[in-house]
């Protein structure tokens, strides 16, 4: 027997598999889109039929995951899977009608650094998916479309005639136009940090993001160290590959006036901003006073702070009062890194809520993934390690590619990573090429 007549073999005994399961149904079905449409296709009972299951365990090819949306807990990867930027990637979906979720997954793997050029798909509705994919430069191959579905089903009696025409009529009157413009593949304009510092109002905002484009450099360090001479040291030696330098004031054992002043001539003379990491949780006049007053005076040296939403708007109205006079800028922390916070769902959208009612004051977010498609909010992502892996005390990492890539965060954040490396500056400038390619990457894909 010829190969084709085994292949065709083969469609035909699958199709009416699928029908025997009822993974095709004739009758009267509300699509997604809400038209009524006289069949459907429910392969997800599959599952329940492992003989009919195909391709990654048989072929023993490696296979990802796209998820609906990334979740707020976990890795909050949108791609689940091992890779490496530059594969390429063959889409496998079940049906396809007009090609819209193939080319989200399309989008979804493209931004993670994969190549997709083809499609295949079990069933084809035939109702213009295939041009429209074409249109978006991918192929698409199916193993059945809904003619020969009929066709075969009608061989073998299982449907009448007149269910069979119903159908056909079906799909010659819900058929997507093929796109008038000349094929192209779309994608979202990124704007440049230079694009974005021009659309921000807060001074801070605009100087970061001006920094990060000449020193090309979307690095922080977080100075996690108790000393003053040991921050002090750290901040000469990786000064020149960091845009900002993140501070835990309430560690240092030997705080003073002097370590300050030493610390405000490094940043000038580095081109770093100062980051304060106090996170302000307290009721607006407390947090004032922790704010301006005190053996610390915040307010007096550092360009930006952090606060958590929790005691609602008025740690910001707070904090406010002292800040904006001397053009200091707030982040709203509304993710973190450590596993099993509680800082997601409904608390993380209000959050976001919050930052959009207070802009003259909050410039953007401590968070896992970009949260708001506002260019002047700034997206600062902790727990960044080239490695990925954990501490062993609840600290989850991930590298510095599916921070900026993947969750598509404008800054990382890097203590450990860099501080406990023999040698900083050299770890440093390992994080900040990492992270502005990955950034690149973004800019133009």
């Amino acid at each position: 027997m010829r190969q084709a007549d085994k292949m065709s073999d083969r469609v035909e005994k699958l199709m009416l598999d699928l029908f025997d399961i009822e993974a095709v149904k004739f009758g009267d079905f509300t699509l997604k889109s809400g038209i009524q449409s006289p069949i459907y296709f429910d392969l997800r009972v599959i599952v329940s039929y492992p003989v009919i299951m195909l391709m990654s365990a048989h072929h023993d090819v490696p296979m990802l995951i796209r998820r609906k949306e990334a979740k707020d807990y976990g890795t909050k990867k949108m791609i689940e899977g091992k890779f490496e930027p530059g594969s390429s990637c063959l889409i496998v979906e079940d049906v396809v009608t007009s090609g819209s979720s193939v080319k989200e997954t399309a989008e979804s793997l493209e931004s993670v650094g994969l190549v997709v050029t083809d499609a295949v798909v079990l069933l084809d509705r035939e109702q213009g998916g295939k041009q429209k994919l074409k249109e978006a430069g991918i192929a698409l191959q199916s193993i059945c479309g809904t003619s020969q579905l009929l066709r075969i089903l009608r061989k073998h009696e299982k449907i009448p005639e007149s269910v069979a025409e119903q159908v056909r009529d079906f799909v010659r009157n819900n058929t997507f136009p093929p796109s008038q413009e000349p094929p192209v593949k779309k994608s979202r304009k990124i704007l440049s940090y230079r694009e974005r510092g021009d659309l921000c109002q807060h001074p801070v905002a605009k100087q970061l993001f001006g920094i990060m484009e000449s020193k090309k450099s979307n690095l922080a360090v977080s100075a996690d160290l108790c000393t003053t001479a040991q921050i002090l040291k750290l901040a000469d030696e990786v000064g020149p590959h960091i845009c900002m330098l993140k501070t835990h004031v309430d560690i240092i054992n030997d705080f003073s006036a002097e370590f300050v002043q030493s610390l405000t001539e490094l940043a000038n003379r580095h081109e770093f901003l100062i980051f304060e990491d106090r996170k302000f949780a307290d009721i607006g006049s407390t947090v004032q006073h922790q704010y301006r007053d005190g053996l610390f005076q915040i307010a007096d040296w550092a360009h930006l702070i952090n606060a958590h939403s929790l005691p609602g708007a008025g740690v910001l109205e707070g904090l406010k009062q002292v800040g904006l006079g001397k053009q200091r800028a707030c982040l709203l922390i509304a993710e973190m890194s450590s596993q099993g916070n509680l800082a997601t769902g409904e608390y993380t959208k209000a959050t976001v809520k919050m930052a959009e009612e207070h802009q003259d004051f909050v410039v953007g977010f401590i968070s896992q993934s970009q949260l708001s498609d506002n260019p002047a909010f700034i997206h600062m992502t902790p727990g960044v390690q080239l490695s990925g892996s954990g501490d062993g005390l609840g600290q989850q990492y991930v590298s510095p590619w599916d921070a900026v890539v993947t969750r598509r965060a404008d800054v990382i954040i890097v203590g450990r990573g860099v501080y406990k490396d023999p040698d900083p500056a050299t770890a440093a400038r390992s994080y900040q090429t990492a992270a502005f390619q990955a950034y690149q990457h973004r800019l133009t894909n």
